[in-house]
């Protein structure tokens, strides 16, 4: 047959497959056979059998001796006790991939493992549904890294704030290059501490949509209480993520993140009770470390993640030095931030669900909504303070209305303050608060010492990190900068947002290759993520790339930003009419909320009274753009003034 042929003609390292299935399902068999071995991986089937060969040996030594299992589970097979034999071989070895045909659940003792659903393949080797299937083998025979390109046609797709899925046909880790990344220290199993954990998002087996919000914060929440222990280092969230409905196990996620173990779970509900299922797996052979079933009443519910978080704790202690763990461990990294009561822990879950999920206006909104009434039911609830205050300062930051910007930012900085009251040792109170010092009162100084402590309790983790970056390449400490950006790319390598802070920190530091390079990383797994074309084009602009930075700002979905790009570039290649046309338009749909940008536009046109006068107007309706204005490259030619220097002393930045 064809397929034996082309098995014959794979390299002999191939990585190679035993194809377990029933006779029922033998036209999709050949299939899967024919996409494997056109990836140039060696298929064992039985259909390979010579007439004169004893079946069993045969089969048997095949079984044993292939990189990975893949198992086509379907109505058929599930009842096939070979099939279910040759599965049983697979999972012991840990090298099982299991697909579903028809949409089918593997039958007991197979569930879990993350079935690949394959029922909507139509056999093309490119599909991005199979392309998860090659990497998952790739993946178990150690040959992660000759992973074929995936094709254009997958590179289309874009995310919400959450981001790209490895699993089914993710272009994330592709996109990026992955093994550049590796190579690089950015990620994998290479670069990995002993003390390294991705948590991912628990399942939510109650089958009700409307309850998702409730597995996802409670296995997030977990993820930020194991994050306090100073000895664990705990993959960022967004990154963490992409593994929702990752095919791989746990060996994909822990060679993706670079960590030594992955925490998964599941939460079901019924009635007023819940159940919580969690185990630790090793993401060095996938043997599992621990596991546990917590029954709880959802009034207790709140108190999951602490008891789960000292657990995983405690059974690390074999993998690393209990006297680090020990000396982690004062008890209060447990609790930090967190409150008893069950309806307020409800409410700042579905407000972080929302503000995950990054819709617009009105979602942002509901969002803070939410933080607002669980600070109602207990006003000492830090956590739900610091995200109270966060998402104040983001709706003024980004689509406040001018009128109530400063009413906004206000309400920010109180939230801020009283998170820190309430729990003076939780990093992202003091992060909020200096985020909303920074952005709404527009005080590098008052907001130095918040963000420093936040650095300094949230050394891992990655939303702390990225923040603090960002201050201190604004404010003129670029080694401090370069040292928490380093870390949080570490920390959460599959996150356009990391990659889109670290381009700006280079920017800040005038090192415009790298500006683009890390811009282009966060546009390869969101390709219409804001900002990043207007970082590239500014770049290119300012290194006199005229024709490139046209099109980079040409591509900016944020329209303020495409319009102050486009408003420099066509000015400095002489075409007035387009660069008059674009200032116009920005000054008219955004008005004085683009105060900033419209004052880059006439520094760069070399109206320095026009520029000057639109900065005193950011400064009257707290433009937070007014930040950057001592690193930016758009205001050099104000810099001799006497005028601009007075303005960056005011604020602090002189």
């Amino acid at each position: 047959m064809t397929t034996a042929n082309n098995a014959a003609e794979a390299t002999p390292d191939a990585p190679s497959v035993f194809l377990s299935y029933s006779r029922g399902d033998q036209k999709r068999a050949l299939q899967v056979i024919k996409a494997l071995e056109a990836a140039g991986i060696k298929v064992w089937w039985d259909g390979l059998l010579e007439g004169g060969d004893t079946f069993l040996p045969t089969t048997e030594a095949a079984l044993e001796s292939a990189d990975a299992v893949v198992v086509l589970w379907s109505k058929i097979s599930v009842d096939s006790h070979w099939v279910r034999d040759e599965a049983t071989s697979g999972r012991d070895r840990r090298a099982l991939v299991p697909l579903s045909l028809d949409g089918s659940m593997p039958p007991l003792g197979f569930r879990q493992f993350q079935v690949i659903d394959i029922s909507g393949w139509r056999g093309k080797a490119d599909a991005p549904e199979f392309a998860s299937v090659v990497r998952s083998v790739l993946t178990l025979a150690g040959k992660e890294g000759q992973q074929p390109p995936l094709r254009a046609s997958l590179t289309g797709k874009t995310s919400s704030r959450r981001g790209l899925l490895i699993g089914g046909g993710s272009v994330a880790v592709a996109a990026l290059g992955g093994a550049a990344l590796w190579r690089a220290g950015l990620i994998g199993w290479s670069n990995r501490a002993d003390n390294s954990i991705a948590v991912i998002p628990f399942s939510n087996l109650g089958g009700d949509p409307s309850q998702a919000y409730f597995s996802d914060g409670l296995s997030e929440e977990l993820r930020a209480t194991l994050a306090r222990n100073q000895t664990l280092r705990i993959a960022a969230p967004t990154s963490s993520a992409e593994f929702r409905d990752a095919a791989g196990d746990a060996l994909t996620v822990a060679r993706k993140l670079g960590v030594a173990f992955v925490l998964r779970g599941s939460v079901r509900h019924g009635g007023d009770q819940i159940r919580v299922s969690a185990e630790l797996v090793s993401g060095k052979d996938a043997s599992l470390v621990w596991t546990q079933t917590l029954d709880r009443k959802l009034s207790d519910a709140l108190s999951l993640q602490s008891e789960i978080a000292a657990t995983v704790a405690k059974a690390l202690s074999a993998e690393i030095s209990a006297q680090a763990i020990a000396a982690g461990q004062s008890g209060d990294w447990l609790v930090l931030g967190g409150t008893k009561n069950a309806k307020a822990f409800d409410a700042y879950l579905r407000g972080k669900a929302l503000m995950d999920a990054s819709i617009d206006e009105a979602s942002d909104r509901a969002a803070l909504v939410r933080f607002e009434q669980a600070v109602a039911f207990d006003p000492s609830y830090a956590s739900a303070l610091s995200a109270q205050s966060k998402a104040l300062t983001i709706i003024a930051n980004e689509i406040g209305k001018v009128e109530e910007i400063r009413r906004l930012y206000d309400r920010a900085v109180a939230s801020g303050q009283a998170a820190v009251k309430a729990a003076p040792a939780l990093a992202e109170a003091h992060s909020a608060l200096g985020y909303a010092l920074y952005n709404g009162r527009l005080d590098p100084k008052a907001a130095r010492e918040p963000y420093d402590r936040a650095r300094e309790l949230g050394a891992g983790d990655a939303n702390v990190l990225r923040n603090f970056a960002l201050f201190c390449a604004y404010t003129d400490r670029p080694a401090d900068a370069a040292d928490a950006m380093a870390t949080a790319l570490v920390l959460d390598p599959l996150n356009p947002a990391a990659f889109r802070a670290a381009g700006y920190v280079a920017y800040a530091q005038r090192d415009y290759a790298k500006t683009i390079e890390m811009m282009r990383r966060a546009l390869a797994i969101n390709p219409k993520y804001s900002s990043a074309n207007f970082a590239i084009g500014s770049a290119l602009y300012v290194t006199g790339q005229l024709s490139e930075a046209k099109a980079a700002f040409a591509a900016e979905p944020l329209a303020s930003l495409r319009l102050q790009g486009l408003a420099v570039v066509e000015h400095k290649a002489g075409n007035q009419p387009a660069a008059q046309s674009a200032l116009q338009e920005l000054v008219t749909s955004v008005g004085t909320g683009a105060s900033y940008q419209q004052a880059q536009v006439l520094a760069q046109w070399g109206d320095s009274e026009g520029a000057l006068q639109r900065l005193g107007q950011a400064a009257t309706v707290r433009d937070s753009g007014l930040l950057l204005t001592k690193t930016d490259p758009m205001l050099d030619p104000l810099r001799s003034d006497p005028r601009f220097g007075q303005l960056l002393s005011r604020m602090g930045l002189s």
